[in-house]
């Protein structure tokens, strides 16, 4: 059974998030659902969770704005005790050619994708390395240092910074039995993905076909468990082989 404490998974009301929020509360976590609009997604995941057994609150908060993010801890905190399992999940696009990318196109995906999971990740530290227990997983990208994708450039470098975060944070809090590790999709299907020209990708993918969200939540499960102590500052890929 997981230690007294909870896990928190940012952007949770649909797609990928909601797929890990399931997958953790089966596992036997209580789980914050984050939204930042999507009350309703939010509020269906948690009665999917409850209907089969688990714990979850869904919890509103913008991951870019700093006081959301100590109003999200705070409340699951009162509810369920510390976050010990955190997973970066929340991320936005705004695509376009670099030399076309307006500033406040560059700026937004940077604060949700990068800056967002920086804060949360900070705020969850202390609890972890007082329980001497935790685990973070940030949701990063093959688009984020391993396969370039045109009109991407923002989401792409905010993804590559994750990694690098990734492994900077495992390095410092390693001793304290906190592991902190990234998960790099390939092509999966969520709204997130609507809009890219995913026949162009899917020829590339030996798969030849797209992922879905719950072969991500998988890889989460596996990292957020006591099989996974050993592993840390690393970046598990789940691409179909795109990138092999």
């Amino acid at each position: 059974m997981p230690p007294e404490g909870c896990a928190l998974v940012t952007g949770a009301s649909r797609g990928i998030g909601a797929a890990i929020a399931r997958m953790l509360a089966a596992e036997g976590w209580a789980v914050g659902v984050n939204y930042r609009t999507d009350e309703e997604g939010a509020a269906q995941v948690v009665s999917e969770i409850e209907a089969a057994g688990g714990q979850a609150l869904s919890v509103r908060g913008d991951v870019v704005d700093p006081d959301a993010v100590e109003s999200i801890f705070s409340e699951l905190e009162e509810r369920f005790g510390p976050v010990l399992v955190l997973v970066n999940n929340a991320g936005v696009r705004a695509d376009g050619l670099s030399m076309q990318l307006e500033d406040d196109e560059w700026e937004h995906v940077l604060a949700t994708n990068l800056s967002g999971a920086f804060r949360t990740t900070r705020r969850a530290m202390k609890a972890m390395m007082r329980a001497r227990h935790g685990r973070v997983i940030n949701i990063a990208s093959v688009v984020g240092g391993v396969r370039g994708n045109a009109g991407q450039a923002n989401y792409a470098a905010s993804k590559a910074g994750l990694v690098g975060f990734t492994r900077t944070v495992a390095a410092e809090v390693a001793r304290r039995g906190v592991t902190v590790n990234a998960v790099a999709p390939g092509l999966v299907e969520t709204e997130l993905t609507e809009g890219i020209d995913q026949q162009r990708f899917l020829e590339a993918v030996p798969a030849r076909r797209a992922g879905t969200p719950e072969e991500i939540a998988a890889c989460v499960r596996f990292l957020a468990s006591d099989d996974a102590s050993y592993v840390n500052g690393t970046t598990l890929t789940v691409d179909g082989g795109l990138t092999a």
